[in-house]
């Protein structure tokens, strides 16, 4: 069973949430990040992405950067942009996005429910991304951003939200972006221990989204652990901070591809190649956008045309196999077009579901010849992947819309 607790929250000032909330630190390159930050020097990105209060020619992951981050966020609870809650409560999270809306429990997870696998992962994490988080967090003594949670729905967690959300909201919101953004307060001692008890009922918990910053505060968590031999195991640093969503109020959009060329292919011999194991029909102009799983667009030489796969490959069943990024890669991207390994081929790029067919569009006019609109991958689908213990292949979900940063704060110690 899942350990959800309630924690010393650190959050904005009520009057100052909407100027400090940000998008996730890894939506922007440097420069862009550079631009976003410099509008509001209360913005949570000037802490998240802290090279961008040096010169260009300093290192993105100089030890001056993780030391920026930490000052920055020190002094604000100092000035009293950050204030810090007396006692361990819960939130409730509500973001609406073109009408639909989705409320998650603000919490603390386990990172022993991470390392034996009741918090279930579906993709590998790079190193790299992962060493950037870890010192952020470390130098910090802080996790900033909060990890995308979901499970399945819960009678008794959706009551209590329910009624905590009649009540006033302690932020509420529009971004830049139109995302409206409400938080409500869960304080009473009698909701703190009920949410906490229906928690313990959860067997599996799952990450929808940032499996870089969950497998960053563990390893974190975890060398606290050995330079505190005589740790209990309630110290914060066992915990990560997580919003929890329930499965059904979550939205994946697809994930697109755009490739560099045709292999060598001419425009004929490729369409030939690939009505061996998918049907093609010319859909002309209009950008298409697939309708059900097994069906795919594609965009070439300004034409859309739909893409059915055929009876065989509908009917596997592997939980991996028989997504629909699984049977493009392994049915088209890989034998017709020579995409072996989409992680590190440079002939393919990914395009956000957010970002419209438009985009696809706009790619094959400039830098690419061939685009997939695809079908998203369903939430069940990712359960199905998690629970067989087995991993996504890359770019396989975009979850829409992004938990702001700079919201909730957990100290480590």
């Amino acid at each position: 069973m899942s350990t959800i607790k309630p924690f010393y929250c650190i959050h904005p000032a009520a009057d100052l949430a909407s100027r400090v909330a940000a998008l996730p630190y890894d939506v922007y390159n440097r420069s862009e990040a550079k631009t976003v930050a410099a509008k509001d020097s209360l913005s949570f990105l000037n802490i998240d992405r802290a090279e961008t209060q040096f010169p260009d020619d300093i290192d993105t992951y100089a030890d001056c950067v993780y030391e920026k981050a930490a000052e920055l966020l020190n002094a604000r609870i100092a000035d009293g942009t950050f204030v810090t809650d007396s006692t361990r409560n819960y939130y409730v999270y509500e973001l609406t996005m073109d009408g639909r809306t989705q409320t998650g429990i603000v919490a603390c997870a386990s990172i022993d429910d991470y390392l034996n696998n009741i918090i279930k992962k579906h993709e590998n994490t790079r190193a790299d991304k992962e060493i950037d988080r870890i010192r952020h967090v470390d130098t910090c003594n802080a996790q900033t951003g909060p990890i995308f949670l979901a499970y399945r729905k819960n009678d008794t967690i959706h009551a209590i939200v329910e009624n905590v959300k009649k009540g006033t909201p302690l932020y509420d919101f529009t971004a830049d972006d139109g995302i409206i953004h409400r938080v409500f307060l869960i304080d009473s001692p009698e909701l703190v221990t009920a949410v906490s008890n229906a928690f313990a009922t959860v067997d599996s918990i799952y990450i929808a989204d940032g499996h870089h910053r969950a497998a960053s505060a563990v390893k974190v968590g975890l060398k606290r652990r050995s330079e505190h031999p005589g740790y209990d195991g309630t110290e914060e640093f066992n915990y990560f901070l997580s919003v929890l969503f329930p499965e059904d109020e979550l939205m994946i959009l697809p994930y697109n591809r755009v490739v560099k060329d045709l292999n060598g292919l001419t425009k004929e011999a490729f369409l030939s190649r690939i009505a061996k194991d998918f049907t093609v029909t010319e859909h002309g102009k209009e950008a298409f956008a697939p309708a059900c799983k097994g069906t795919f667009g594609m965009y070439l030489d300004g034409t859309w045309y739909c893409l059915s796969a055929n009876d065989a490959l509908k009917k596997i069943t592997d939980p991996v196999d028989s997504l629909d990024v699984s049977l493009l890669q392994d049915y088209l991207l890989a034998p017709v077009l020579g995409i072996g390994d989409p992680r590190t081929d440079k002939r393919i790029d990914f395009i956000g579901g957010i970002r419209g067919l438009k985009e696809l569009e706009r790619r094959v006019s400039t830098d690419m010849t061939v685009a997939f609109s695809m079908y998203p991958t369903s939430i069940g689908e990712l359960f199905a992947v998690s629970d067989a213990g087995r991993l996504m292949p890359p770019k396989s979900t975009w979850f829409e819309p992004k938990l702001r940063s700079g919201l909730f704060i957990h100290k480590l110690s």
